[in-house]
C-alpha cells in the first residue's frame, strides 16, 4: 500500500479550502454528489442568472479572506496559488458572459441537468426516495437555464447555432416517451426488495414532469434559442486563451502549440505506418486497420459483451501493475466498467465518493446503432481512463486525506493536467510492455493522433487559421474530413467528436497539450537530478500532490 505522511494537521489555508467545498456543494448540490459528501441531493443548483452572480460573490468572498492567509508549509502554497488562479479564472470567464451561452454537445446544463442521475445511489428505498425528489425539481433548473440563456439573448451573448442544433436532437431524445426519463422510472430498483408502489408513483410523476421539463427545453431552443444563435462557430484568440488557461491551468504560446501539434501529427502518422508494416509487411495504416477489423478475435459484439471484457482488462492491470510498478492503496483498486445509459459517444471517468463507498467507475456511452467493438482499439482506452491512467491519478488524490483538504483531494485540477496523465500513462503502457502486440500499439497510436489532430484543429477553427491545404480558414465540413483522414471511427463517433471540438473551445487541445507538459516535466526533473533520478518516486511525487492546474505542478515540483 503506498506510503503517506504522518497525519497533517490542517491550517487555516486547509479551512478556508473546506470552507469553499462546503459552499459550492451548498451552491450546487451537484458537487455534493460528485464528491459523495452530505448535501441536499433531492435539489439542484441555481442555473438563472441570480445563481451565477451568487456562485461569483462567493468567488469573491473567498479570494479576499485566501489573501490574507500566510502559508505555513509547501502545502499550503500549493493550495493557495493553485484555488486562487482556479477561482480567478472562473470569475474572468463570468465577466466573459461565457454562462449565458453555455451550450455545447457534451458538458453543458443540458446534460449535466440529467447526468448526476448516474451518480446517486440506486440502492435503498431512500435512494429512490431522494431520486423522486430531484425528478420532482428538475424543472426549477430548467426554468433557471432558460433564464440565462435568455439574458445572453437580450444582450446578443448566444451559442453557436450548431451546437444548439445538435443539443436540440439530444433533449428530445431524453424528453420523449422512450426517453431517459421515462425508462430511468420505470425501470427503478433497489438492489434488495421492491419498491412501495407510492414510491414507485411518485418516479413517474418525477419522470413526467422532468420529461415535460425537456420538451419545454427542447421547444426553447427550436423556437427562441436557434433563431438568436450566431452561425460563428469560432470564438476568436481572446475567448480561446481564457478557455485555454482553464483547461490547462497553464499559458501557453497558441501559435506555437498549433504548430508543434502539426509536427506532433506527422510524427504519429510515421509511427502508425512504422507499424503497419509489421502488421503484414508492406500494408498501409487503412489496410492494417482493416485487418485488425476483420479479425473475430479482436472483435466484441453488444455492450455486455463490451462491459465484461473492459472489467476484465481493468482488473487485470491493477493486478499486476501493483504488483510491480506502482504502489496501490487497496481502496482504489476497485474500478468498476459501466455503459453508460445515455447514447452521446463520450467515454469517461468518475472519481470515487469521498469515503470510497462509490467507487471509481468507467463510463462508455454508446451511441445509437453502434453494436460492434474492437479490442484493438480500444485496450488503451482502459489503460487510459483506469490504471495508470484517470483512475490511479484521480483515486490516489482522494485517498491521500492525511496530507490534502478536500479541495484538493476531490475538485481541484485541470483537464490538462488529468488527461495529460491520461495520455502520459498510455504511453507508460507501451514503455512497460503492456502493448507489444502491434494491433494493440497501432491503437494506441490512434487514439494519440487523433489527440493530436485535434489539437490541430481546434486551435485552427477557433484561431481562424489558414487550412492546410491553402484553400481557405478552418471550418465544419474540412474539420470532419480532416478528422476522418486521421481516426479510425464510425462516421457517429467522428461526428460527435467534431461537434465537441466546435462547441467545447480549448478541452480538447489540453490532453495532447497536458501530456506534452507532462513529459517536458519529468525530462526536467530527470535533468536536474542526473542519476539520482527514480521514475517511481517522481510518479509518487506528482500524484500525491493531486489535481493542480500545470503551471502549478511545475512550480511544486521543480522548486
Amino acid at each position: 500500500m503506498t506510503e503517506h505522511a504522518a497525519e497533517r494537521k490542517p491550517t487555516p489555508i486547509d479551512a478556508i479550502a473546506e470552507e469553499w467545498v462546503e459552499t459550492l456543494a451548498e451552491l450546487d448540490p451537484d458537487v455534493a454528489i460528485w464528491i459523495g459528501i452530505p448535501g441536499r441531493y433531492s435539489e439542484f443548483g441555481d442555473l438563472s442568472p441570480a445563481g451565477h452572480q451568487a456562485m461569483v460573490d462567493a468567488g469573491r468572498a473567498m479570494l479576499a479572506t485566501l489573501s490574507a492567509a500566510t502559508p505555513i508549509d509547501d502545502v499550503d502554497e500549493v493550495t493557495k496559488t493553485d484555488l486562487t488562479d482556479v477561482v480567478e479564472l472562473e470569475l474572468d470567464a463570468y465577466e466573459a458572459g461565457l454562462w449565458k451561452r453555455d451550450v455545447n454537445v457534451l458538458a453543458s446544463p443540458a446534460q449535466g441537468i440529467r447526468d448526476t442521475f448516474d451518480l446517486m445511489a440506486h440502492a435503498t428505498e431512500d435512494d429512490w426516495s431522494t431520486i423522486a425528489g430531484r425528478l420532482r425539481n428538475l424543472p426549477g433548473a430548467v426554468d433557471g437555464y432558460i433564464e440565462t440563456l435568455r439574458l445572453g439573448i437580450s444582450d446578443g451573448t448566444v451559442p453557436a447555432r450548431r451546437q444548439v442544433v445538435e443539443v436540440l436532437e439530444q433533449l428530445k431524445r431524453n424528453s420523449g416517451a422512450e426517453g431517459f426519463f421515462a425508462t430511468f422510472a420505470a425501470e427503478a430498483k433497489p438492489d434488495e426488495g421492491e419498491l412501495p408502489d407510492s414510491l414507485k408513483s411518485d418516479l413517474r410523476a418525477g419522470a413526467e414532469v422532468s420529461a415535460a421539463a425537456y420538451e419545454k427545453l427542447a421547444e426553447f431552443f427550436e423556437n427562441e434559442l436557434a433563431p438568436a444563435a450566431t452561425e460563428v462557430d469560432a470564438v476568436g484568440r481572446e475567448l480561446y486563451a481564457l478557455n485555454s488557461r482553464r483547461f490547462l491551468g497553464a499559458k501557453i504560446d497558441l501559435d506555437e502549440t498549433y504548430e508543434w501539434g502539426i509536427e506532433e501529427l506527422e510524427r504519429m502518422v510515421a509511427e502508425q505506418t512504422a507499424i503497419a508494416n509489421e502488421i503484414k509487411p508492406g500494408a498501409t495504416v487503412e489496410e492494417a486497420v482493416a485487418l485488425l477489423d476483420a479479425d473475430p478475435a479482436r472483435t466484441l459484439h453488444g455492450t455486455e459483451e463490451l462491459q465484461k471484457w473492459m472489467q476484465k482488462l481493468s482488473d487485470a492491470a491493477v493486478e499486476e501493475l501493483s504488483k510491480s510498478h506502482f504502489d496501490i492503496p487497496d481502496p482504489v483498486k476497485k474500478l468498476e466498467c459501466m455503459i453508460a445509459p445515455t447514447k452521446d459517444g463520450g467515454i469517461y471517468y468518475t472519481s470515487p465518493s469521498d469515503d470510497f463507498s462509490r467507487a471509481g467507475r468507467m463510463w462508455w456511452s454508446v451511441p445509437e446503432g453502434v453494436t460492434e467493438f474492437n479490442t484493438w482499439r480500444e485496450t488503451t482506452t482502459v489503460y487510459h481512463e483506469g490504471v495508470p491512467g484517470h483512475h490511479l491519478q484521480l483515486g490516489q488524490a482522494v485517498y491521500n486525506r492525511a496530507k490534502l483538504n478536500t479541495w484538493r483531494r476531490q475538485l481541484a485540477g485541470t483537464s490538462g493536467h488529468a488527461e495529460g496523465w491520461a495520455l502520459y500513462a498510455e504511453r507508460l503502457m507501451q514503455e512497460l510492455g503492456y502493448l507489444d502486440d502491434p494491433g494493440d500499439r497501432l491503437g494506441m497510436l490512434d487514439g494519440q493522433r487523433m489527440r493530436a489532430a485535434r489539437v490541430v484543429l481546434d486551435i485552427g477553427v477557433h484561431l481562424g487559421k489558414p487550412r492546410l491545404d491553402g484553400t481557405g480558414t478552418w471550418d465544419f465540413d474540412y474539420a470532419f474530413e480532416f478528422m476522418k483522414k486521421n481516426v479510425n471511427m464510425n462516421e457517429p463517433f467522428v461526428r460527435f467528436e467534431v461537434n465537441r471540438y466546435f462547441g467545447w473551445p480549448g478541452q480538447a487541445p489540453s490532453y495532447k497539450v497536458g501530456q506534452r507538459i507532462w513529459e517536458q516535466l519529468r525530462d526536467a526533473v530527470k535533468e536536474r537530478e542526473g542519476n539520482a533520478f527514480d521514475i517511481k518516486e517522481f510518479h509518487r511525487r506528482a500524484l500525491d500532490l493531486g489535481g493542480v492546474g500545470l503551471d502549478t505542478l511545475k512550480s511544486a515540483l521543480l522548486t
